[in-house]
């Protein structure tokens, strides 16, 4: 056997031939000896030969109608079509009941790449079955032959035969349809929803497709009617809730959380975890737009007071309660309140460390913005010595480092900067590496760093949100040094200063000096960037904001901005991305 295969293999066919026919004729049953001698014969074009080998098998063995394409098969690299068609047929309508002659048969049609044919054995044999066996051949089939509609109409009948079927056809789905063709998903889905209304995974289906097409408003709707159907815990609700917020779709995730703390109540073991990100979503909702009333930040304080009035002030709150400061310290501006609750933070038994480091960094912020350096260096050095190789000890570092900065021992700020830039935190190292050339830049050439320093102590000045004495500096800065190579730094501080005081025109101004005049300096991309994120986010001017944020990537390949600013302005162009 393994030297006809090999004389078969090797293109000498009229000695697999001989061998293959001997092997069969001693072992008449085994089909692949005949199908190789077959073959053989069809090489060496021995028609006549084949043909009468292959209508002796139908004599004997006349319920194998596979038997008949391969007849077929010979008359038509005669150039026979039409006898060969009339044996395909033939063999379809001889076809009985049995499942392994349906297979058979259908296969045989598959390998002679006759996908119409196939198509019709399996019709045929679906038409007599009432079991849907056949179902998932037709559906590969169909997709063969692109026939995109026909292919989902079989996956979802499949599926209703096969509920537990369900995540391989998602599945499959995702990694064959295109984009245009999850339309004709939705149609048809809904089409047998509306035909049976019962059909839950049908439901579960489209939660599954509007989720990935990132429509979370719609598969919300249809994860409340699975909910409330199956009698579950809000579990479905919650998770596209988690997802629309990391998406920042926030009136889909209150919609999502809202469902699970207003509908389900209590009764939900959910209820906990939606009622702090329902917080955490209307939070960020408010802050994200940096658009907001002071009374928007009211509510908000109030809402959180009130959940940690009923939580408590304890480990399991810990998140929430370092969401209450960050918000008290970096929008309400209320420093105070956010120390003292950042202070009763670190200090409750069983804190998740994670949230204990979280916090001591934001109260290392507070203590800078109030002058307290000191209490800065020390808890940014404890983080950093109990996170030495993780993200947030680098962080720590990264702080610290940034605070030598502010108080202008460059050098060693430097050297700091320089081992960041390996950092396993993406933006650490990019911040990191900015500011190490940013440093060896403007003290390169200089003899003197007064220039820098008082660069710094503004910037310094403008994370403490002291605006007017920052611009003193600056101003004292560009009087002192009107040639330096600074002049593009502090336009861009300006212009920072001016975003943060939504002073837009002013900041609009001094963003376009920057990447205009100074479109060769380490500052022209920032520059650039920021402004785009200002058009979209504050001024919602989507297209002036598209427009800048394909300006980045093309003007600016190697930024570290690109790739954000390539995404963001696909978005603002209305790509969609089906996952």
């Amino acid at each position: 056997m393994k030297l006809a295969l090999q004389y078969y293999s090797n293109g000498e066919y009229e000695k697999s031939a001989s061998l293959y026919k001997k092997l069969w004729e001693g072992a008449p049953n085994n089909e692949n000896y005949f199908n190789y001698y077959i073959g053989s014969l069809l090489e060496l074009k021995d028609y006549v030969a084949a043909i009468d080998v292959v209508k002796s098998q139908v004599k004997k063995n006349s319920k194998d109608v596979s038997l008949l394409v391969t007849y077929g098969n010979i008359l038509s690299k005669q150039g026979k079509e039409e006898e060969a068609q009339v044996q395909y047929n033939k063999a379809v309508s001889d076809l009985g009941a049995d499942d392994f002659q349906v297979y058979k048969l259908g296969n045989a049609f598959m390998n002679i790449q006759d996908y119409d044919h196939a198509i019709a054995v399996y019709e045929k044999a679906s038409a007599n079955s009432k079991n849907g066996n056949y179902v998932n051949s037709l559906a590969d089939l169909y997709y063969r032959k692109g026939d995109i509609p026909k292919m989902i109409d079989a996956y979802l009948s499949t599926l209703i035969a096969e509920p537990g079927r369900l995540t391989s056809i998602e599945s499959f789905f995702l990694n064959i349809l295109e984009e245009k063709d999850y339309e004709e998903l939705k149609l048809q889905t809904f089409d047998r929803l509306q035909a049976n209304s019962e059909e839950t995974v049908l439901i579960e289906l489209l939660t599954w497709l509007f989720y990935h097409q990132k429509d979370y408003a719609n598969a919300l709707r249809q994860a409340k009617a699975l909910d409330k159907r199956l009698q579950e815990n809000g579990a479905r609700p919650y998770q596209i809730g988690a997802q629309a917020l990391q998406e920042k779709k926030y009136d889909a995730a209150i919609q999502a959380f809202e469902y699970i703390t207003l509908e389900r109540g209590t009764e939900s073991a959910l209820y906990f975890e939606a009622r702090k990100e329902l917080l955490k979503a209307r939070r960020l909702k408010i802050t994200d737009s940096a658009i907001y009333a002071p009374e928007d930040l009211v509510i908000i304080r109030a809402e959180y007071e009130a959940a940690l009035s009923q939580l408590g002030f304890t480990a399991s709150s810990g998140q929430l309660m370092l969401e209450y400061a960050q918000m008290l310290g970096l929008y309400v501006n209320d420093i105070p309140a956010s120390i003292k609750t950042l202070r009763q933070l670190v200090d409750i038994p069983g804190l998740n460390r994670n949230v204990q480091a979280e916090a001591k960094l934001l109260l290392g912020d507070l203590y800078l913005i109030t002058d307290e350096v000191w209490e800065s260096t020390l808890l940014y050095s404890q983080v950093d010595k109990d996170f030495a190789e993780d993200p947030l000890g680098h962080e720590a570092r990264f702080r610290n480092a940034k605070l030598s900065y502010y108080n202008s021992d460059f050098e060693w700020a430097q050297s700091q900067f320089d081992i960041l830039k390996s950092s396993t935190s993406k933006l650490i190292a990019n911040d990191a590496l900015d500011l190490s050339v940013f440093i060896m830049d403007n003290m390169g050439l200089d003899t003197s760093t007064e220039a820098l320093s008082l660069y710094a102590g503004a910037e310094l000045l403008f994370y403490q949100n002291k605006f007017e004495q920052a611009f003193l500096k600056l101003d004292t800065l560009n009087t002192k040094f009107p040639e330096h190579s600074l002049t593009d730094d502090i336009l861009y501080l300006k212009a920072k200063i001016y975003r943060k005081r939504k002073l837009w025109p002013e900041a609009i101004e001094e963003y376009i000096k920057v990447f205009e005049k100074f479109a060769e300096d380490i500052r022209a991309d920032n520059a650039m960037y920021e402004l785009a994120d200002m058009y979209e986010l504050q001024l919602m001017e989507k297209d002036k904001a598209r427009d800048l944020f394909e300006q980045v990537f093309t003007k600016f390949p190697g930024s570290v901005f690109a790739t954000d600013a390539r995404k963001r302005y696909r978005s603002l162009r209305g790509d969609k991305v089906v996952q």
